[in-house]
Order: C-alpha cells, then structure tokens, then sequence
C-alpha cells in the first residue's frame, strides 16, 4: 500500500455508473537460489477476468525476452569479459500509465473511514489488469528511448547504446527484471543511477540468479546451470533417494499410445514433463527423450510415467553437468535470426555460419541445384537453406557421425563410444572443430550420381 501510494496508483472518487472492478490480495513467499528464504510479499491484484474486450481494455500483450536472447548476451559477454548485472523494479506494473477509465473498489482492510461507499479511478496499472504488461512495456521502452538506446529490431525487449562502432551498454528486459551489461563500469553504474531516478529499483549486481538459474561469472567465462531446480523437481516428485543411471533411454526404445496399458494421472504427468522442459534451457541433453514423452500428453500410461522417472534417475546422475535436412532447415533460420541479433548488437558477422551436417543428402541439396528434380515434392520454404548458403550467410558442412554432437538432442544413445556421453562434451568438441567437409572426390562422385 506504501508503494501504491508513494507511486500515486490512484485517486479516491465517487462511485460512477460505469462497472466497478473488484481486487483481492495475494501474498507469497519469494526464495533464494539454495532454498532459504528470500521474503514475503503481497500484492493487490486486480480481478481482470470480468474486464471487456473494447471496453476497458485493448492492448495486453507485452514482449518477453526469449531463453536464445539471453543466452546470446550471455555467449557475448563471456566473449568480451563483461559482467552482466540484474536490476529488479520493484512493483513494476505499478509504473505504467494507463489510457482507459478503469475503476477498482477499495481492498479489504484499507477502506478509506467515512467514505466506504467510495471507488478509486486507477492512473496507473495494478497487477492482474489486462493492459498492465503492455502500459509497463511502453512505459520502459518511451525511457530508454530518451536515454539513447536502439531497439533492436529481431528482438523488442533487447536495447543497445552505441558509439559509432562501439557498443556502449546492451539491456535486456523481462518484465521486472533488467540485465545490463557494457563495456565500462562507470557507464553501468551510471545507466542504474538514471534508472533509479524515476523507478524504484533493487541493484540486485552482478547478476547470479535468474529464471531459475544459477549464474557464475568467472575470469573462464559464464557458467549457467539449474541445479537448484533438478534437487526441487526430484523432490517433487518423490525421487530424491532413487538410484541414478547413466543413460536417458534405451537405444531402440520405442514409446507408442497404442495398447491396453493402464492410464496414468494426466495432470501428475504433464506436470512432470512441463519441468523436465524447462530444465532443458541448461540441458540439451535432454531434449530428445522430452520431446518423446511430450507426446503423449494426452494419453499417458505406466510406460510413459516409467520413462519419465528414469529421466529423473538420470537427472540425478548429473546434477552436476553441464528429418537431417529439414532440421539443417531450421538450423539455418535460428543461425540467420541470431546474425541479425548481432547486427543489432554492433556485432555484424561478415563470415558465414557454419552449420555441421551428418547426413550427406541433406549437404548435396542444399549446394546442388540438380537435386531439384528429386526434391520438387519439398516445401519451398526449406530450400531457403539454399538461398542462405548463396548469399554467404550460412554454409552447410558434413561433419561425420563419429564427431556429430547433436546426436544427443535427435535419438536416445548408450554410453559405449566417447561421443555418446555427456561425460566427454569437452573431448566431443574438440574432435568436431577438427572435422571437415567431404573430400572432392566425394563430392564428384555425389554429382555423378545426382
């Protein structure tokens, strides 16, 4: 209530004939990344769901950061040894201005004495209001405009300050949270000091946990992981004391809907699979065996609850780690968004992006026209790969299935060779920057063929 005031949220008026809006309290605990606690926190929400479409609101949606965004200022960063620090606005929403006439009863036990009959007509936004993430958004966006930051145009929440070639500082935002990294310290300090003038902030420095993930920033680099999150999920799920395997499935293992198997709860399983998709932002070894068990969401049985309490298993074995040209296909458009990103960022990449590729085909398509003949029943848009690789923004390289590292997130593997455990990702990588493409008699003899 301090905050809602000090922040003038609202005027004290009489009650119009216009609908009124009802609010109730939340309260929540917030924890730090071992578990401890952190604090408690209220909030006065609003009750948006009898809010009209047209009526008392238009605009809601707001731009999140994407994980790739994160991650990408994370790579350049480590890159070019800077810290990213984290500024946390509190009450965020409480911040944007509202357009629309919007009237709210006053909460439980803050009735305002002898005018209990009375409303408040909100000039700011309130948590739960269907406009409030988009009326926060301008309100930070129209701000860092003023200060001299660049927009990005592949990615709305990410903000750059530039000096002809130089990039200055480079701000990501999701939601309250602001990640803030720059080439100079006094310009960082002094972006925060600018930012606490006109919001109420908590310089949370140098930036160690975030979205649930534990951040190290060391001389060596930047170091994510999640393992606060696995220790929560194993908790949850009564497997704290299971005994860990090395491996996510079996090779060959096939999970179907079709059989008389008994049904399992669907809200326990979705659940299950719902965290074990977010720890794959740290995880892409996890990818594969999730994706099969997302699957079957909606007709889940005892196999598929099975197969999931062994990937918690093997969740606890490594608490501590870190279609072939269709798939080239989306490669290629996540490469070419992240080029553009980096254009953003003063970052322009003049040399093509390398895209290693196992599957031969799928190289001879993309730098073959005469494959045409074969491939006309192909949609049009995956032979952009093609057009990439022209215009000198990608290029399509065989690497063999020996050094391939992307084995791990297409099809479950045992642990017999180097390259089939996550043990040896460190060897793996530096085998794959050793491999090269086919030799031309190889690509001869491919033409031949064609």
């Amino acid at each position: 209530m301090n905050m809602i005031q000090k922040n003038q949220t609202w005027d004290l008026v009489d009650r119009p004939e216009k609908k009124v809006i009802g609010v109730r309290w939340v309260f929540r605990a917030k924890f730090n990344a071992d578990g401890s606690l952190n604090k408690h926190k209220a909030k006065l929400v609003v009750k948006g769901y009898s809010q009209q479409y047209g009526v008392d609101f238009d605009e809601t949606l707001a731009p999140v950061a994407r994980l790739d965004t994160i991650k990408l200022l994370f790579a350049l960063a480590a890159q070019k040894k800077w810290q990213i620090h984290q500024l946390d606005v509190k009450s965020a929403f409480l911040n944007g201005f509202l357009k629309e006439e919007i009237y709210i009863e006053q909460p439980d036990g803050f009735q305002v004495q002898g005018q209990e009959d009375k409303v408040y007509r909100l000039k700011k936004a309130l948590y739960e209001l269907k406009q409030a993430p988009r009326a926060w958004y301008d309100r930070v966006d129209a701000y860092l405009s003023n200060l001299g930051f660049e927009k990005s145009l592949s990615e709305p929440t990410l903000y750059v300050k530039k000096s002809k070639d130089e990039t200055l500082l480079i701000v990501s935002i999701y939601v309250d949270d602001l990640l803030v990294a720059g080439s100079k310290d006094v310009l960082v300090n002094e972006f925060k000091a600018q930012m606490q003038e006109v919001f109420d902030m908590t310089d949370l420095g140098v930036m160690t946990y975030f979205l649930g993930m534990e951040v190290n920033q060391t001389d060596h680099g930047i170091f994510i992981s999640q393992h606060a999150f696995s220790l929560k999920i194993l908790d949850k799920f009564s497997m704290q004391n299971c005994k860990p395997v090395s491996t996510l499935m079996a090779q060959g293992e096939k999970l179907s809907s079709i059989g008389d198997h008994v049904r399992v709860d669907e809200k326990e399983y979705r659940s299950l699979v719902g965290c074990l998709l977010y720890l794959t932002a740290t995880r892409p070894d996890l990818m594969h065996a999730v994706s099969m068990l997302a699957r079957f969401m909606h007709c889940c049985n005892v196999l598929h609850f099975r197969a999931a309490k062994k990937m918690l298993r093997y969740i606890k074995g490594t608490l501590r780690l870190e279609v072939e040209y269709i798939a080239a296909a989306a490669a290629v458009n996540q490469a070419i968004w992240l080029r553009k990103l980096l254009y953003d960022l003063n970052e322009e990449q003049l040399e093509p992006t390398e895209i290693k590729v196992d599957n031969q085909s799928a190289v001879a398509i993309a730098k073959n026209p005469v494959f045409h003949g074969k491939t006309k029943h192909f949609k049009i848009k995956f032979h952009f790969v093609r057009e990439a690789e022209q215009t000198g923004e990608v290029s399509l390289v065989h690497c063999s299935s020996q050094d391939q590292l992307a084995d791990i997130l297409t099809k479950p593997l045992g642990t017999a060779s180097p390259r089939r455990s996550v043990k040896h990702w460190p060897a793996m990588q530096h085998m794959a920057s050793k491999s090269a493409s086919r030799p031309a008699v190889e690509q001869n003899r491919m033409q031949q063929l064609a």
